[in-house]
């Protein structure tokens, strides 16, 4: 007899069952209504945040208090429990601007362990927060601001503030405005950077989230503000610490509308003007008054007079051209008010004009490798031109290729070169040996106004070179051929510093190799590394110390890796051209003095320029970087090719690009 297991017992079983439910069980009956909806699955809670984010459900502002519902969650999305602290701020509107009082009277802030106060869980990750604020009424409108987490006895990070809600035009200032220059200043070593503030969108909010503390009324005024520093102060008189070119009288460049205040007695313009001052009557007889404008237009100011110069001249340099085989190579210089030509001659003569003259360039791999010559023959040919004609027998690098440089200026100021208004041109490149020309076409990755939008005050930086379209300017000198220091250059007894040795340490070892006796510091060669060294160089950013120690520029303060502020298109490594940089001011010679023979690998030479650490160097020249190439010791230096692989590894979009460690995008 055959015996079965348990197992195929039970196979057997269930088999006869299935058999036996297939007979017809009659017809099926209708279906039912619809139930209710079921409570869903439970969304994950967690207790702890790295990075602590709140999603507003709304607020009130109430007799004596300002209530808050929101949601927190954390890096990952999760509703976060066991929130422990909350914080609030309310910054009143007065007919004196902004306020909030620390002693309560106006305005007020407060936390959640705070008498009157009351933090409450009402579901995971939902609270309500009644910050008590007895000064506060129904009626009451300004600046209302939260933040949360942040206490010791959770895991719950502190989150960054919230202006929850404000009144329209609370300010004219706006986070473009003050981003054109700082980018973002949370990310910046500036003070309290952690305060930079978003709105209930996730966008910053920066204006706001400053002026509820640095509010219109200062501190030490009765019934005052939180903080002494007004914000109207930060922007009028910390702003005139900037270290160059920068008109604080420029009111375009951070305030976006006009004004609110216009009292000589009242909020910003007592900053710098007293009420009896003659500024006082001109306000007050003007309707509609835009503070804009009027320092715009200032006599005294003189930046309206340098924008009408920019904004409707223009110059333009002709073809390259020799009438006589070679002896001589000429260009011919025309300045142009919208389309009609001016005469050059005239202008100059009657000192509308203070400097026009031209330089003859070294041309090869898309760059300009030196000046051939600044010596020309200057002629008029009667239509407004001006003819610029250079002797062959005086070039000094005999370069296959050439092409022109030009520059005018207007005279505005008590010394045109730097206060003036300058427009340079360059002409197309003429080749030697056939004459054949093509189009200028050296590659300038930066953005139009990526020098303007901080140094706003319309004029040079020096020897007729201004800030307009990116430092197109400066190129004409500043250029892989140049060979300029391009360095800070300080006294020859350095009494800039508090003692020789911190001359010495700060990296001020050169013998200036022109503006007279003194010494100058390491700096970078041609354009970019120039840039990229004099705003976050090591040395380059020190101007000085005292008995607390160093002292910065204005730049240093800013987050270098915000390429973003100049190259808002970003940078393609493989776009540079392979060519040597002639760069004295990397290297020294046993004398003390800027080493002539000294060249750089292009791309290490930008990098260095910030990263100038005896390990970045190390890995540069590893990859076939240099800084101390020489001259001598290749047949003709910008024909010589570079064996830097940079771009293999860092390229944009690369696992190591750029842009994975510095800023891009705004």
């Amino acid at each position: 007899m055959k015996h079965l297991t348990k197992r195929r017992l039970a196979f057997v079983v269930a088999a006869a069952m299935g058999i036996a439910g297939c007979a017809d069980d009659g017809k099926d009956g209708a279906d039912g209504a619809p139930g209710e909806p079921g409570p869903g699955p439970n969304p994950p809670v967690t207790e702890s945040a790295d990075i602590t984010h709140i999603t507003m459900i709304s607020h009130a502002i109430e007799e004596g208090q300002v209530r808050y519902e929101f949601e927190v969650t954390n890096e990952d999305g999760v509703l976060v429990n066991g929130l422990g602290k909350a914080e609030a701020k309310f910054a009143e509107k007065t007919d004196r601007g902004v306020v909030l009082n620390r002693d309560g009277n106006v305005g007020g802030y407060t936390d959640s362990t705070k008498e009157g106060s009351s933090l409450t869980a009402i579901g995971d990750g939902h609270y309500e927060f009644i910050a008590a604020m007895p000064a506060v009424t129904a009626a009451s409108e300004g600046i209302v601001w939260l933040r949360v987490g942040g206490d010791s006895e959770t895991e719950i990070a502190r989150s960054q503030p919230m202006v929850v809600d404000k009144p329209e035009m609370i300010h004219t200032s706006t986070t473009e405005t003050c981003y054109s220059c700082h980018v973002d200043y949370g990310t910046s070593s500036m003070k309290h950077p952690s305060y930079t503030a978003i709105n209930v969108e996730g966008e910053v909010d920066f204006v706001a989230g400053c002026l509820v503390c640095h509010n219109n009324v200062s501190r030490a005024e009765e019934n005052g503000g939180y903080a002494t520093n007004t914000l109207q102060k930060i922007g009028h008189i910390n702003h005139q610490k900037f270290e160059k070119d920068f008109a604080v009288t420029n009111c375009y460049t951070c305030h976006a509308e006009p004004v609110i205040n216009t009292s000589i007695a009242g909020n910003g313009c007592s900053d710098c003007h007293s009420s009896d001052s003659a500024a006082s009557g001109i306000v007050m007889a003007m309707n509609d008054f835009d503070a804009r404008e009027f320092h715009a237009k200032s006599e005294n100011v003189g930046l309206a007079a340098r924008q009408d110069s920019r904004s409707q001249h223009s110059t333009m340099l002709s073809d390259i051209y020799t009438p006589d085989s070679g002896v001589t190579y000429c260009t011919d210089l025309s300045l142009y008010q919208g389309e009609s030509m001016l005469d050059i001659e005239t202008l100059s003569a009657d000192g509308t004009l203070s400097y026009t003259g031209g330089y003859m360039h070294g041309y090869n791999n898309k760059s300009i490798i030196g000046r051939e010559t600044n010596s020309y023959a200057t002629s008029y040919k009667g239509d407004g031109t001006k003819t610029m004609c250079y002797a062959a027998s005086n070039f000094g690098i005999n370069a296959p290729q050439i092409m022109a440089s030009s520059r005018v200026t207007f005279a505005h100021g008590d010394d045109p070169s730097y206060d003036g208004v300058t427009f340079t041109s360059y002409s197309p490149v003429f080749a030697i040996a056939d004459g054949k020309v093509t189009d200028y076409d050296r590659r300038h990755a930066v953005t139009s106004d990526s020098c303007s939008a901080c140094h706003n005050e319309e004029t040079n930086y020096h020897k007729n070179g201004g800030y307009s379209e990116g430092g197109y300017d400066c190129v004409a000198c500043h250029n892989n051929g140049q060979n300029r220091m391009s360095s800070r250059h300080i006294s020859l007894e350095g009494s800039e510093f508090a003692s020789e040795q911190e001359r010495i340490n700060a990296g001020y070892i050169f013998n200036a190799a022109y503006g007279g006796e003194g010494w100058q510091a390491t700096s970078g060669p041609g354009f970019g590394p120039m840039v990229h060294a004099m705003h976050w160089g090591a040395s380059q950013t020190i101007v000085g110390s005292d008995d607390s120690g160093y002292l910065y520029n204005s730049s240093a303060e800013l987050n270098a890796i915000n390429c973003v502020s100049c190259h808002a298109e970003g940078i393609d490594l493989y776009a540079i051209p392979n060519q040597y940089m002639l760069a004295k001011t990397l290297a020294i010679t046993e004398e003390g003095n800027p080493d002539t023979n000294n060249m750089a690998s292009p791309i290490t030479a930008n990098c260095y320029a910030c990263h100038d650490s005896a390990s970045a160097l190390n890995h540069m020249e590893q990859n076939g970087g240099e800084i101390n190439a020489k001259v001598d010791e290749v047949p003709v230096w910008y024909e010589a090719v570079p064996q830097e692989s940079c771009a293999t590894c860092h390229a944009e979009g690369k696992s190591f690009g750029i842009d994975k460690f510095h800023v891009f995008e705004r």
